[in-house]
């Protein structure tokens, strides 16, 4: 498991870029947490400086929606999901789990 900062460190709302096997962006959508593959499949940009809106991030290059559920694209230009991560919360800190990321079919 990888650390990513505490609970207090991530505000409703904001995204933080953590390194791993790949650079992954945890969200805090509505006080529920996410981590998915921090760069877009279809350009090379940093999802962690997108725009959230409500379970869904918005690429800051070309607009693409990525679901942080699922990491499936709601819309074009991506065409192909991004990593998901599990999430976990141990004594105010949160941790992603890189062993168990899934990519949607």
């Amino acid at each position: 498991m990888l650390r990513a900062c505490t609970v207090d460190e991530l505000p409703l709302g904001e995204s933080v870029r953590i390194a791993g096997p790949e650079p992954i962006a945890v969200f805090n959508a509505d006080g529920e947490l996410y981590a998915i593959s921090d760069t877009c499949s279809h350009q090379d940009a940093s999802l962690a400086d997108g725009w959230l809106e409500g379970c869904f991030v918005e690429c800051p290059l070309h607009a693409a929606l990525f679901d942080l559920r699922t990491g499936v694209p709601s819309c074009l230009p991506a065409k192909k999901p991004v990593r998901t991560y599990p999430v976990h919360v141990e004594d105010g800190v949160i941790y992603v789990r890189t062993e168990a990321a899934e990519v949607a079919a």
